[in-house]
């Protein structure tokens, strides 16, 4: 059985390890090497990048996808969305979600890996259905975590609702890089047996785990495995491509890639990546304790941050955060719930009591706004913070009225594609930013200060 990759490299590896920082220039010039590998798709696309294209790099994450895909013509693109988040961090009307799918595909992304950070199947159903009519792949993501009511059969359950929706694929996403071999083994199994469908499988290099999983999933009829480039290999990131090129070489599972190409691309890719000051120092190692908090890589950066000074709080957070994540129902550490449970760890250990400061985030989870909580709250801790405020029932998108239509007049005068409205409604003051920015560059006006300007009552 021959087993395929895909590569994550510019996303999820420079996600992982640079914190998105990876510009366009310089994913261009390894795009033709890359396109000549084999891959079985290439992961170029969603999660965070968008917002950092936007944010911190001063790119249009639509022009970087269309440049990709210029430069890898006879490659499969994929993407990450997080369903009824698209890729931002509350739940956005239909019609977003919609309209989102329909221009991904046709600026160039194949395949649609969905998935929602509660496993709640309400919140991927139409992204689902706007691939399909569309014409792209979708790709059911199973979000694997550990907790005593996520169990095989509760993942088995959750990819069958999947697979009636009508995806194409499926993956189990295991985003903190806790999957054990010997479960990898049986969860594979399981899947492959229920259901006929091509399975991949995605791990973090966290605990030290992965490639071992990937092995064990392997052996149990997995067909596709995401691994990385070794410059952003390890770590927080995925499993090294090199490496497992390597290991089953001489195989029944050999995968078929050339390592004189994919040495040439490292090499480059290592030399690029080193520019930058997110690139220069990278921890490959490994973190045991993920192994009981279950607390991603990228969340522990935000912790650094979020602490400032109280710094030697840290380890007290980690303590925190699976009691926090019982409390709640003990949702996956994935965006945006690994977000609401982290915060709220912080204001607990910083406030020096639990829940003597509770964010907005976590009222709305309690509330029923992100969906259908994965177990049981206790409803005196719900009622303590949210008192009689009702819980919804329903998909949390079921109340939200259209929303393309107010932001087209909204940013009407910075518009010069129809991608634009989209990138305002996901992250509107980050990219009215940069659409002001991108419309003084091209005609010389400073539209931020003619905004000021006209604000304090000046002419403009």
């Amino acid at each position: 059985m021959k087993v395929r990759v895909m590569d994550t490299t510019l996303r999820d590896g420079h996600q992982c390890l640079m914190a998105t920082r990876l510009k366009t220039e310089d994913m261009l010039p390894l795009c033709e090497d890359l396109n000549k590998v084999g891959f079985h798709s290439l992961e170029v696309w969603g999660g965070a990048t968008f917002d950092s294209a936007l944010r911190f790099l001063n790119e249009d994450p639509w022009e970087r996808l269309r440049a990709l895909r210029r430069a890898m013509p006879d490659s499969k693109l994929q993407m990450l969305l997080r369903g009824q988040n698209v890729l931002g961090y509350r739940h956005y009307a239909d019609d977003v979600v919609r309209e989102f799918v329909r221009l991904s595909l046709k600026n160039g992304i194949d395949i649609i890996r969905v998935f929602d950070a509660l496993n709640d199947m309400r919140n991927i159903e139409t992204s689902i259905k706007a691939i399909k009519e569309y014409g792209g792949h979708a790709q059911g993501a199973v979000v694997y975590t550990v907790s005593p009511l996520h169990t095989i059969e509760h993942f088995v359950d959750t990819a069958r609702t999947m697979v009636e929706m009508g995806v194409d694929s499926l993956c189990i996403k295991d985003m903190a890089g806790i999957l054990s071999p010997h479960v990898a083994f049986e969860l594979v199994s399981r899947l492959k047996k229920e259901f006929p469908l091509p399975l991949e499988i995605h791990s973090h290099y966290s605990s030290g785990m992965a490639s071992m999983a990937y092995l064990k999933a392997i052996e149990a009829g997995v067909d596709i495995i995401d691994t990385a480039l070794s410059p952003l290999a390890l770590g927080t990131s995925q499993p090294c491509t090199e490496s497992m090129v390597a290991a089953l070489q001489g195989t029944p599972y050999e995968l078929g890639l050339d390592m004189g190409i994919l040495a040439k691309i490292s090499q480059e890719l290592k030399e690029r990546k080193d520019k930058y000051a997110e690139g220069k120092n990278i921890y490959h190692g490994v973190d045991i304790h993920v192994l009981s908090s279950q607390i991603p890589g990228g969340m522990m950066s935000n912790f650094v941050s979020q602490l400032g000074a109280d710094v030697d709080k840290l380890p007290q957070v980690i303590e925190e955060v699976p009691r926090v994540r019982a409390d709640l129902g003990f949702p996956p550490l994935v965006t945006p719930s690994s977000q609401i449970v982290g915060s709220q760890a912080v204001l607990n250990v910083l406030a020096g009591g639990r829940y003597k400061m509770v964010s907005n985030e976590v009222k709305n989870y309690l509330a029923g706004q992100y969906g259908r909580a994965p177990g049981h709250i206790d409803k005196d801790f719900r009622k303590s913070i949210i008192g009689d405020t009702p819980v919804l029932e329903c998909r949390p998108a079921d109340l939200l009225a259209p929303e393309l239509p107010a932001a087209r007049k909204e940013v009407a005068t910075y518009l010069e594609q129809e991608e634009d409205v989209l990138s305002y409604v996901l992250f509107p003051q980050v990219a009215l930013k940069f659409l002001k920015e991108r419309q003084a560059a091209k005609y010389g006006v400073d539209f931020n200060l003619a905004d000021k300007a006209a604000e304090e009552g000046y002419p403009t």
